[in-house]
């Protein structure tokens, strides 16, 4: 009797202590294979379908990626790690391990994400909050977005302002923002920090431009104005499509709207956190900025204050010359090879000359120097030059300086001043235009007068041969006597007696 009796209370012990280990066991079961989101995806599918949409897209990010981050990040061994996604091996390379978002207990700060596509220039996404953006797989990462919609989790934007230009835009590489939903809706750990930044970061693509000196200022610069100047240099800039040779031309710019070295992005390893981002660069129009849209009131003679101050250009302003003191009005001529070429520039240079200006003559490795040319048009009172890239060096004329574009043969004027003479009311300059005639262009020797060419151009603007034909293919032999008229009445509105 007392043999079944102990018996008994054996049994009642080990029972006891199976019910005892049952539910760390089960805890141990559910880590090791990763059965919780799963569990969690079939309870809330009772909720709302949206829920159980939001879940299914959460966890294309990987739930084995996950768990793999759930481990110490010191006893990952780069062996293992290698056989997971390339998108979360993150190892810092240009500054310290961000320790306190690794494992943190602290609460996560609530993010939101905002983009506006309706801009025909360019998309730009906002975020705030937790970011962390990786570099080389283009990835923005929005740690517990109040603004998470299941049907927006992934936005893809090009973060390059000619978005109707199909071929530029084909050469801009995407950056994706990847949503997660606030606690605790969230089943997928986000990637750690391996690098903290306190202050915002701006990311951009310089795949567009290439060296053409008005899509870079047009495309990039007075876009990256409106979006950093706000900062104060207090702004990580990151590229993508980087081009060390755009950089380091612009260098002096990049630098006095950001205090940091730039971060080529399509490069960077780390896993890089912000409390702000901007992608893409906000962008009104060629060569302009509309105060009504930007956020600080920018303006377009604000913005070449901002270049003057920059490049340490004397003249402010420009101011009318006495011609009884025999001083001269001083006149950059930017001079072409190749296309749009003035096949006569010495004797419109001497032209000029015997008007009473000082000229500079600029050949196209001058104009290339942009610190060297910048000084050579703040110094001038009036610029000259065929329609063309050089003309963009107008922003570094001082104020109430005057323009002198010289418009190519076939029906161009529309285009150019949309380009150029649009563009100067705002920059505080005045605008003239010389428009060459059919006598004046060498097109004269490739195509009889009776051509598409000469009696109707504009259909051949619409055959998408403008480039070809009107732009690179034709050079201009002034006619000295009339563009000496137009010079005329340019010279006698900037001096007095």
């Amino acid at each position: 009797m007392s043999e079944r009796h102990e018996g008994t209370k054996h049994g009642s012990s080990r029972t006891a202590v199976m019910w005892l280990l049952l539910p760390p066991l089960l805890v141990v079961i559910v880590l090791k294979t990763g059965f919780l989101p799963q569990v969690a995806r079939i309870r809330e599918t009772g909720f709302s379908k949206a829920t159980d949409e939001m879940v299914h897209k959460v966890s294309t990010l990987g739930l084995d990626s996950a768990r793999w981050q759930q481990q110490s990040h010191d006893t990952v061994k780069p062996e293992a790690a290698k056989e997971h996604n390339h998108q979360d091996q993150m190892l810092a390379t240009n500054g310290p391990k961000d320790t306190s978002l690794i494992n943190s207990d602290v609460a996560v700060p609530i993010s939101t994400l905002t983009c506006n596509f309706s801009n025909v220039h360019s998309d730009i996404c906002t975020m705030s909050g937790d970011l962390r953006i990786h570099g080389k797989s283009a990835t923005v990462y929005v740690v517990s977005a109040s603004t998470f919609q299941p049907e927006n989790s992934t936005i893809t934007i090009k973060p390059y302002t000619r978005k109707w230009e199909k071929e530029t835009m084909s050469r801009i590489r995407e950056v994706t923002m990847r949503s997660m939903p606030p606690a605790p809706y969230s089943f997928v750990i986000p990637p750690r920090c391996t690098v903290r930044h306190d202050m915002p970061a701006v990311v951009f693509s310089t795949g567009g431009c290439g060296t053409n000196f008005f899509h870079a200022m047009s495309d990039l610069i007075i876009p990256l104005y409106i979006t950093a100047r706000e900062y104060n240099g207090l702004v990580q800039l990151l590229i993508t499509d980087y081009q060390p040779k755009w950089v380091a031309k612009f260098r002096p710019i990049l630098a006095a709207l950001s205090l940091y070295p730039v971060i080529d992005l399509d490069g960077d390893t780390a896993m890089r956190c912000f409390p702000l981002a901007h992608v893409g660069l906000e962008s009104h129009r060629m060569l302009g900025i509309d105060p009504g849209l930007s956020r600080n009131g920018y303006t377009m003679m604000g913005f070449r204050d901002f270049l003057r101050s920059t490049f340490s250009l004397q003249r402010p302003w420009t101011t009318p010359i006495s011609r009884s003191t025999g001083q001269k009005p001083r006149l950059a001529m930017v001079l072409r090879r190749h296309s749009r070429a003035i096949t006569n520039e010495a004797d419109a240079v001497t032209s000029m000359k015997d008007l009473g200006f000082e000229v500079v003559a600029a050949e196209p490795e001058d104009v290339n120097d942009m610190v060297h040319f910048a000084g050579v048009v703040n110094s001038c009172d009036v610029m000259v030059g065929v329609h063309g890239a050089g003309l963009t060096n107008m922003v570094f004329l001082p104020h109430n300086a005057t323009l002198v574009q010289i418009i190519p043969w076939g029906d161009m004027k529309v285009a150019c001043r949309y380009d150029y003479g649009d563009p100067v009311p705002d920059m505080g300059l005045q605008y003239v235009e010389y428009e060459v005639t059919a006598e004046e262009t060498t097109l004269n020797e490739k195509y009889p007068r009776d051509d598409p060419v000469f009696t109707d151009p504009g259909s051949l603007h619409r055959q998408g041969k403008l480039w070809e034909i009107f732009l690179e293919g034709q050079n201009v032999t002034l006619d000295i006597g009339r563009f000496r008229e137009v010079m005329q009445q340019v010279y006698q509105s900037i001096t007095t007696e």
